[in-house]
């Protein structure tokens, strides 16, 4: 997770956070992650527990680097989630088809908050993880754009949830509800799991076109590129969540997993 002055990495045990002051000075911390998803062998469970893992972060987080400035923080980003999610609740109430809510939605959840990140200090923190990362794992210089991006999941989690959607809308009225919050549970378990095959297969003529949506938003708004300061900054939280995956395995290389983007 890129922050509006750092970068976060976590690998499947460890986390490592590290920040550019205002001073120009720098602080970094880390520590076991509280909630370790990689330990999960549920399938349906294993999905949302990835994204909840990086979340309970948080508190953490802020409890070890009060200086950091999480992306929530940043006002423009804040407005333009609070608006779209307004926006989507309009469109979940419209007469439009499952289909066309399902397009309208996403395009709405994301929308407002990546164009509200171009151009950003989050937005060259996040080309400047993506790079680090990237040249760790392939042992070349990378680009901004990573092909493991959360942002990738836009294409998939659009294609389950109007799944999830339409099958919810048959159920009778009396339990719709919880209908369509099962289906939403669902859908990204679905899409996590789907991500997880498009990143193994990445040659596949599927695979590259439910990835097209989530390289296009990252290529386009939500990541610049960032400056040597920022890249140092990114390279500096990489090595040391590194450093704790390899103790934790008992040796002084690389980490077993790569750490995730």
């Amino acid at each position: 997770m890129a922050l509006a002055n750092g970068v976060l990495v976590h690998g499947p045990r460890h986390w490592a956070c590290a920040i550019r002051l205002e001073d120009g000075g720098l602080e970094v911390a880390s520590g076991l992650k509280p909630l370790r998803a990689s330990e999960i062998e549920n399938r349906f469970i294993r999905g949302p527990a990835r994204m909840a893992e990086i979340f309970a972060l948080l508190p953490e987080i802020r409890r070890r680097l009060p200086a950091a400035q999480l992306p929530f923080q940043r006002p423009a980003v804040a407005a333009a989630m609070v608006g779209s999610a307004a926006a989507v609740r309009l469109v979940r109430g419209s007469r439009l088809s499952a289909a066309a809510q399902e397009v309208f939605a996403a395009a709405l959840a994301v929308g407002p908050a990546a164009v509200a990140m171009r151009g950003s200090n989050l937005a060259s923190y996040h080309g400047a993880e993506h790079i680090s990362i990237g040249t760790y794992e392939h042992g070349e210089e990378r680009a901004k754009e990573h092909e493991r991006c959360g942002s990738h999941l836009l294409g998939p989690l659009l294609l389950t949830s109007a799944i999830g959607n339409a099958v919810a809308t048959r159920a009778p009225a009396s339990v719709r509800p919880a209908a369509r919050a099962a289906a939403g549970v669902g859908a990204l378990a679905a899409s996590v799991e789907l991500f997880s095959w498009m990143v193994q297969n990445q040659n596949n003529p599927l695979a590259r076109a439910l990835a097209m949506p989530g390289h296009e938003l990252q290529h386009r708004f939500v990541t610049a590129e960032p400056t040597p300061e920022q890249l140092e900054v990114a390279n500096l939280a990489l090595d040391e969540c590194v450093r704790l995956e390899s103790a934790a395995n008992g040796d002084n290389g690389a980490a077993e997993e790569a750490p995730p983007t």
